[in-house]
């Protein structure tokens, strides 16, 4: 798939940023949205800012005029209280499918986590790892969120026919490095992150696909298979940096035994900070 006119959600948040750079091709426009301030456009950017929040339905379809293909970021990225959680990722995704049908826009990746799965055992897998399209079990109010986002986009392709993407990110930081010992396992590297996001943008006739987000890493416990039927090759790996997390408390508790390490036992409702 071609795709001349990208518009991308959350644009000034940390994927959205570390996106903006790596999502620049030849003949492409980035549609940027964000609530947010956003870096002007340097000299030889091909890019369009739009200050607008997801929630606003107008703004949204104005946003998907003449878009090939949405990538939506937005939206809270930790978890928050039930209120803010249901209407802006829950509300505000729907938002922006319905936003994409009226406008036509036949491909759209949406970014789900792992906190979608949170509970699940991090050893069930096997040595294929978890399956990307395990069924939720939500660690917080944000995981529910996701679960939410993943079945509105099963919903928009069944019904409407559009190519949906969901990727359950694990984590991905503006950090060169993954942040502690479990990132030795959740970590999607910037590049990679892009490279799954051009994947995703890409491949012939998709239909509904979830994958999992997260580079090659030595210690992974999900699977990369279904991101790779879709033409995903990860380059970097987590393992590159243990050396200097030797020293680092190891993950313990529901921390080790889950997906959603930390989350699982982090009280409800309350801002957290990864």
């Amino acid at each position: 798939m071609t795709c001349e006119r990208v518009l991308i959600t959350g644009s000034a948040g940390g994927v959205g940023t570390l996106m903006r750079p790596r999502l620049r091709r030849p003949g492409r426009v980035l549609r940027l949205l964000d609530i947010g301030t956003q870096r002007p456009p340097a000299a030889d950017e091909n890019v369009e800012l739009v200050t607008a929040s997801i929630t606003d339905r107008a703004a949204m379809e104005r946003a998907c005029a003449g878009v090939d293909a949405l990538i939506h970021l937005g939206g809270h990225s930790r978890e928050t209280s039930w209120e803010a959680t249901v209407e802006v990722n829950i509300n505000g995704t729907h938002t922006v499918l319905e936003a994409a049908r009226a406008a036509g826009v036949g491909r759209v990746v949406l970014a789900s986590s792992n906190h979608a799965v949170g509970f699940r055992r991090t050893d069930e897998g096997g040595e294929t790892g978890l399956p990307a399209d395990s069924s939720p079990r939500p660690d917080t109010y944000y995981g529910v969120s996701k679960a939410a986002i993943e079945a509105l986009g099963s919903l928009y392709h069944s019904r409407f026919g559009m190519d949906v993407i969901v990727i359950r990110i694990g984590s991905c930081f503006p950090t060169p490095e993954p942040l502690g010992p479990r990132g030795l396992a959740t970590w999607l590297s910037p590049d990679d992150c892009a490279r799954l996001l051009e994947a995703g943008l890409s491949a012939p006739s998709p239909g509904y696909r979830l994958i999992w987000g997260v580079s090659d890493n030595t210690r992974r416990t999900c699977s990369l298979t279904e991101a790779e039927a879709l033409g995903y090759r990860s380059a970097d790996n987590a393992e590159t940096y243990a050396d200097r997390m030797a020293a680092a408390p190891a993950p313990a508790g529901p921390a080790a035994e889950f997906v959603g390490g930390p989350f699982c036992s982090a009280p409800l409702g309350v801002p957290n900070p990864l």
